[in-house]
């Protein structure tokens, strides 16, 4: 298998240019979406969006998403729940194997899971697992085993519950919960084994990844030869490589939106979709004045949030009213956000016992954008008699200050793990997770934490979207976050890509139905060769 792979790793290197407006020269699909490099190709250790996109190219989970969010099966082809949601029992596939011929079978999943939880393996984030029974102790060190999984045959696995959790489906198809093989190879995490359609091929650290279709997928084989994942750490090289014809895809990079828009050229490229992405200003329910709701509503009635999208972001946003994103259910788009008001910001700040305002410190990491957005907050909230101090540090020093209770304020993002308003409500906002949780608002109310854990167990999906809604209209009139936009995802997508659908999710895209056309011909790849 090595020689036919390598062979493969040298012509689709050698065939990767290609002149503007033609693919004559490659079968490869060339994706540029990704800024870093990967952290390791190991699903265990899957905590960042190009991981997990590498991820689910080489391996599959019982689940999958597809391109526009929904959950659907993968290596489990189905699955029964126990009457009260406490048990699973997943029917899986048969007949897969691995890329280097190993079956796939139940026991597979019991090794994969365990060995995401070992408490030995350090690094990575178990807890997409922890609604197993037994699995958070197993983590924890306090049991030899994870006694809520049980091997029945081959081809079925039942998994017991601590509690109901109805959309844990939804978990598995995150990348951690990929299944790999028995026996690893050495250096696993640089020559990955999966199920998964694509097998790996080279690994070139900050320029590239390449992988090769795999004949045998169980889903069916992609419809291209070889997949290569560029990493291009420049927005504007990448726009440079896909202009000259070297990449199919890549992202437009924020405050570029309305340019293309305005290129009739450009403008017959982008492809877009609403992602599952809500930026926000967690503010810290707990610090000084920000303990009062009327302070944090004036806050949010003080900033024309519409300008902001319009003039910051090219208006590539959706201006949000609750922290649950309009294309899932739960949201209420029907709630008007909050209105720009500054002379009801001002009077909000002194009903609140404040008549001469308030100061407060402003963090935000490095992305220029937030920066901008930050300055143009501060100019706005002034008017409101709210004087902000802007704080800057690199990303991850904001973010450890904000985990900690140490900002008054904090300009960041959350990008969706699974799609479902749970995944917004649950970290960002529920007292369990105040702090390293998510919740860097600090925001504790028993009344919105008894809703959203009353939704996390209900079984009814229609009771489930009604409490999801309620929560959110707690959560909004509390104003824990300065509610700013709902990101939209814009790529630059090349005319002879057909097939491709822009993912709401970062692993909802598997290329395995993506198809090129040459120059001059209705014929996609794999009907020339």
């Amino acid at each position: 298998m090595r020689t036919p792979l390598a062979l493969l790793a040298l012509a689709s290197l050698a065939a990767c240019g290609g002149g503007k407006g033609t693919t004559t020269a490659r079968h490869t699909i060339i994706d540029s979406r990704d800024f870093d490099d990967p952290r390791s190709l190991d699903p265990a250790l899957s905590t960042d969006v190009p991981t997990g996109r590498a991820v689910g190219y080489v391996f599959d989970g019982l689940t999958q998403f597809t391109p526009d969010a929904r959950v659907q099966p993968a290596l489990a082809e189905r699955w029964e729940t126990s009457p009260d949601g406490m048990t699973y029992v997943f029917h899986l596939r048969r007949g897969v194997k691995f890329h280097d011929g190993t079956p796939f079978g139940a026991r597979d999943v019991v090794r994969s899971w365990q060995r995401v939880l070992d408490p030995k393996v350090r690094g990575g984030r178990g807890w997409p697992l922890y609604p197993i029974a037994g699995a958070e102790d197993y983590a924890n060190g306090k049991a030899a085993s994870v006694r809520g999984m049980t091997v029945r045959d081959d081809s079925t696995l039942v998994v017991t519950l601590k509690e109901p959790f109805a959309i844990f489906p939804k978990l598995l198809a995150m990348p951690v919960a990929a299944i790999v093989p028995g026996n690893l190879p050495e250096n696993f995490g640089e020559r990955p084994v999966g199920t998964g359609p694509w097998r790996f091929v080279q690994w070139k650290h900050d320029d590239y990844l390449l992988f090769a279709r795999n004949p045998d997928y169980w889903g069916g084989a992609p419809e291209v030869d070889s997949l290569r994942a560029r990493i291009v750490a420049e927005p504007s090289t990448a726009v440079a490589e896909f202009e000259a014809g070297n990449v199919d895809v890549t992202l437009v990079p924020e405050g570029e939106s309305q340019a293309w828009e305005e290129d009739t050229e450009r403008r017959r490229l982008l492809h877009s979709a609403p992602a599952l992405v809500l930026v926000y200003v967690a503010i810290n329910t707990q610090r000084g004045p920000l303990r009062d709701a009327r302070v944090r509503q004036a806050i949010n009635h003080a900033v024309d949030t519409r300008k902001i999208i319009e003039i910051l972001v090219s208006g590539r946003g959706r201006q949000a009213a609750g922290v649950i994103p309009p294309t899932l259910e739960g949201a209420d788009t029907t709630r008007a956000p909050y209105a720009f008001d500054t002379l009801k910001a001002r009077q909000l700040v002194r009903e609140a016992g404040y008549p001469n305002g308030v100061d407060v410190e402003l963090w935000v990491g490095t992305n220029p954008t937030y920066l901008r957005i930050a300055q143009t907050l501060q100019a706005y909230l002034r008017k409101a008699n709210i004087r902000v101090k802007i704080v800057q540090r690199e990303s991850a020093a904001a973010r450890g200050a904000a985990r900690k209770g140490e900002t008054d304020m904090y300009l960041k993002d959350w990008y969706a793990d699974y799609p479902d308003a749970e995944n917004f409500l649950y970290p960002l906002l529920h007292s369990k997770n105040v702090g390293l949780g998510g919740n860097v608002s600090f925001y504790q109310n028993p009344a919105f934490d008894q809703i959203v854990s009353r939704a996390r167990a209900e079984l009814n999906d229609s009771v489930r979207v009604r409490l999801y809604r309620q929560a959110d209209s707690i959560a909004f009139r509390d104003a824990p976050m300065l509610f700013l936009y709902f990101d939209r995802l814009i790529l630059g997508v090349q005319p002879w890509l057909a097939g491709f659908k822009v993912p709401a999710i970062f692993n909802g895209q598997r290329w395995t139905q993506v198809t090129m056309r040459h120059a001059g011909t209705d014929t996609n790849t794999r009907a020339q060769r």
